[in-house]
């Protein structure tokens, strides 16, 4: 018998227990709302963007102010990246699917004459030439290149898909082979890291086409033989990996990035030593704005800085999977894994390369890492994948029951466009 049935009060663990059903209960029924991956991915996007333009006026403030005389010099340059990236990001989100179905070849084009100018102009940085500068703007053409390989490869594969399946044999031509390219055209300019997102990118295709296990593994062996033949013809290369195995043997010299960068993150204990209050980015950390912000993120902020950043990341990925898993057509499934291996693994490689679990391949955080090359097709990837979020089931219904946006509202009580918010507001109701 029941407490209800008996008289008796209900005990505290039944008590509980139900609140914990009812919570469990109104996360699933908010997760099931039709518009709930279009908010993640808007949210994430701008937390992560904020908290980036905060981390990189903090972290580059001392440098600049050394070497330009001013301690706004590149957070002034990141913001103009991120007043052209929001727009850019605002218009993908409003473009149609075929659009980026088009979009794919001529990107991917774009991408491999500029990485064969990288070989020919490009400036040579730290060991890598990845760079092309034009006046006072410096470009990398492997930045773009990601969301070529992601388009394109997901318009190939969807284009041949038959009732809704796609045959994993088509990833061999001329996918492989476009793949072969931009990777050694990447490798010539030393660009190690840029080539394991391309190959990420590329075994999202594949886990998303349904391919075998023995192809997964045969790709991976092949990956490792190459990279292998690299670290070994490489002697600089071969110096990193000892390195990443031991940092501390050199702490002066050939580790002194690696050692400053867990100096910063054990400095920050918990809650960090707040915002501004770094030590290590007076000099101590190489490149603290860009491959290694995360490590003043965690000084300042501390563990729980770091773990908001993890988190943010995390629901980033969970939205673009969701977005895949709920839209039935196959392009808008391949591409928006593909965002998501790009985006997300190339944050994991980063954190991972800062904490010290993986070796240094020099490429930034997505969306929070100074540099415009690499935030503009970022926040074009994920313009284009709040317009997919708008193709879930339900979500057109629920755009349109929120009646003007806030562009057409402000509009309209300017008297500049559409018509008056009363009118609108007096007219909802009527057919």
């Amino acid at each position: 018998m029941t407490a209800a049935e008996t008289g008796a009060a209900p005990r505290a663990d039944d008590r509980s227990g139900g609140r914990s059903e009812g919570r469990l209960t109104a996360l699933r029924e908010l997760l099931n709302r039709p518009l709930v991956s279009y908010y993640l991915v808007l949210g994430c996007s701008a937390l992560l963007l904020a908290l980036g333009l905060m981390m990189v006026l903090s972290a580059s403030s001392i440098e600049a102010l050394q070497e330009t005389g001013s301690p706004f010099y590149w957070f002034i340059k990141q913001s103009t990246s991120v007043a052209i990236g929001i727009p850019v990001m605002w218009v993908c989100s409003r473009l149609p699917q075929r659009f980026f179905q088009l979009a794919g070849n001529p990107l991917m084009g774009v991408s491999i004459l500029g990485l064969v100018m990288v070989i020919f102009i490009g400036q040579e940085v730290l060991g890598a030439q990845r760079w092309i500068s034009i006046g006072p703007f410096s470009v990398q053409p492997s930045e773009p290149a990601k969301l070529a390989l992601a388009l394109w490869g997901a318009d190939i594969l969807a284009r041949r898909a038959r009732g809704g399946r796609i045959e994993w044999r088509h990833l061999l031509i001329p996918l492989m082979p476009g793949l072969a390219l931009l990777a050694v055209l990447v490798l010539i300019g030393r660009d190690l890291g840029t080539t394991l997102v391309l190959m990420m990118i590329f075994l999202a295709l594949l886990w998303v086409v349904g391919a075998p296990l023995r192809l997964f593994g045969g790709i991976l062996a092949l990956l490792a033989l190459a990279a292998a033949m690299m670290i070994v013809v490489t002697p600089w290369r071969m110096e990193r990996l000892a390195n990443f195995i031991n940092p501390w043997a050199d702490p002066q010299d050939a580790g002194f990035q690696a050692v400053q960068g867990l100096i910063a993150i054990g400095s920050g204990g918990w809650f960090g030593l707040g915002l501004g209050a770094s030590r290590q980015k007076w000099g101590h950390v190489p490149h603290a704005e860009s491959d290694f912000i995360f490590s003043i993120l965690g000084e300042e902020l501390g563990l729980m800085g770091t773990l908001v950043v993890v988190a943010l990341f995390g629901l980033l990925g969970y939205a673009g999977l969701r977005i895949a898993s709920r839209v039935n057509d196959p392009f808008i499934r391949l591409c928006s894994a593909a965002v998501v291996a790009w985006i997300v693994g190339q944050a994991i490689v980063n954190m991972g390369a800062v904490i010290g679990v993986l070796p240094i391949t020099g490429i930034p955080l997505p969306l929070v890492s100074y540099g415009g090359s690499a935030l503009l097709p970022t926040l074009a990837a994920l313009g284009m994948l709040l317009s997919f979020a708008k193709r879930e089931p339900g979500a057109a219904a629920a755009l349109a029951a929120r009646g003007p946006g806030l562009a057409v509202r402000a509009l309209s009580w300017l008297g500049l466009g559409g018509r008056p918010r009363r009118e609108m507001t007096r007219n909802r109701g009527v057919t």
